[in-house]
């Protein structure tokens, strides 16, 4: 049987359950902040997740178990752009394709028309640690462009990093996409 992965909202059961995960060595490594999240600072953030129409929060389930968070943020519908992330909690998912798939669903709905649940934006954006080359380059294989790197931009573990700047433009995105579909359907993906 095939893995089903969906994205779903964020509801308040899932609350726990991300401070759980963002506190979690396998995620806090690719975070900009080294701290660990307190109950107080967790729980203002999920209160302003809901409260914050530039956002909008998924929880990423794989077979029906919730397994990640993906999101768009600072959703500037005058400009029609967005930036965007994402992460598997469950090391053992990556490398498996999930990521890919979730990838692939967040620009359907980042470029798709509003009147079908998308968001009808030009652009989406996002920035990953330079260490972090896996993402990034998994982001250009669908179709994002490095746009900066931000030299030093980052403090993690007492020491500087480089972040990339990737953009992905509708267009791009409309290149991109029929290799990004023939490369998920081999791998098993029902899209």
């Amino acid at each position: 049987m095939a893995t089903r992965i969906t994205l779903r909202p964020v509801t308040a059961e899932d609350r726990e359950r991300l401070l759980v995960w963002r506190n979690s060595p396998q995620v806090a490594a690719y975070m900009y902040s080294d701290h660990p999240i307190t109950a107080a600072e967790h729980a203002r953030w999920f209160a302003g997740v809901a409260a914050d129409q530039r956002r909008d929060y998924r929880i990423i389930e794989v077979d029906g178990t919730p397994a990640g968070l993906a999101n768009f943020y600072d959703i500037d519908r005058d400009q029609g752009r967005a930036a965007w992330a994402f992460y598997l909690a469950e090391p053992t998912l990556r490398g498996r394709g999930a990521g890919g798939y979730v990838e692939f669903v967040m620009i359907e709905r980042a470029f798709g028309e509003p009147s079908g649940g998308g968001l009808g934006l030009r652009k989406l954006w996002c920035e990953v640690l330079a260490s972090n080359e896996a993402v990034w380059k998994l982001h250009q294989k669908f179709g994002f462009q490095i746009e900066a790197r931000l030299r030093a931009h980052v403090i993690k573990g007492g020491a500087q990093q480089d972040v990339i700047g990737l953009g992905l433009l509708r267009e791009d995105w409309a290149q991109a996409r029929p290799g990004v579909l023939a490369t998920l359907r081999r791998a098993g993906f029902d899209v």
